[in-house]
């Protein structure tokens, strides 16, 4: 008997499994495919272009392992790629990522909140759509994290340098009062212990994960192909990087042993899930 079919889960590296983590515990059924592209970390300093490349491989990749949806697991891919993926494959329903800001207005009582991103994301149309869209009346303070989601990515997670760099970006936005501040990038929950100390108890800390895992139920449903009741759900991990780096935040999300696989781009337009 062959793999049953499974859902896509992509991000520029280990961050997306913040996503994945949040999948498998609401959906413990369906097989989950994660790739993890830390050879073209972070995508925040990439192109639209560029970006739009590597998600178009990565979905034809994970397409050709079963994959019956898919999940963009970064802010930046998504706010690059998800409508030209849409046209391109419209018989796969995708599912992306975009900021936390709805909620953050509809909370705050200051009428300001804080938005921690990828220059890419700031930068981006989607970003302003939803700030367009969702915090009329709400000063929304908008932060271009330059190499944080490299760092996280490397395995830093705290220490007096990374607390530094955070507290210079977090800091001028708490003297603007704001109360709630929301985490635009995948890989910024992994140090949110760290973030939640500087913000202090004053300032609730916003990510979407959980959303994501529940819309990604509403999609499978809508659509007819959430797993069987009688299936067991599973993961499985590739990245085009070193997999070592994957045991510690797999083992922080309490996500257990997973083997992770290499993957290999032969070039922009083709990779292998080996």
């Amino acid at each position: 008997m062959g793999k049953a079919p499974g859902i896509g889960i992509f991000d520029s590296g280990i961050g997306g499994l913040t996503v994945a983590a949040a999948i498998r515990q609401a959906l413990p059924r369906e097989r989950l495919l994660y790739f993890g592209d830390n050879a073209h970390v972070p995508y925040g300093e990439r192109t639209a272009a560029e970006i739009l490349e590597f998600s178009t491989a990565i979905t034809e990749a994970l397409l050709s392992q079963g994959c019956r949806s898919i999940v963009i697991a970064c802010n930046t891919a998504s706010s690059a790629a998800l409508g030209p993926l849409r046209a391109k494959f419209p018989h796969v329903p995708f599912v992306g990522m975009e900021p936390a800001v709805k909620p953050a207005a509809e909370q705050t009582r200051t009428g300001v909140v804080g938005v921690l991103a990828t220059r890419a994301t700031v930068e981006s149309k989607a970003l302003a759509h939803v700030v367009e869209r969702f915090a009329h009346g709400v000063e929304v303070i908008q932060q271009a994290c330059t190499g944080l989601a490299q760092r996280i990515d490397s395995g830093q997670f705290d220490g007096p340098e990374l607390e530094a760099l955070l507290r210079g970006w977090i800091e001028p936005m708490k003297a603007r009062n704001i109360d709630a501040l929301v985490l635009g990038c995948t890989h910024y929950p992994l140090v949110r212990p760290l973030i939640e100390r500087i913000a202090g108890p004053g300032v609730r800390v916003i990510e979407p994960s959980g959303a994501i895992a529940r819309r990604l139920a509403q999609v499978l449903e809508q659509h007819g192909i959430a797993a069987p009741a009688d299936v067991k759900g599973s993961l499985d991990c590739w990245t085009s990087g070193e997999p070592e780096r994957f045991t510690p935040v797999l083992n922080y999300l309490g996500l257990g042993r997973v083997e992770v696989r290499q993957a290999l781009w032969r070039n922009y337009g083709s990779l292998e899930l080996g």
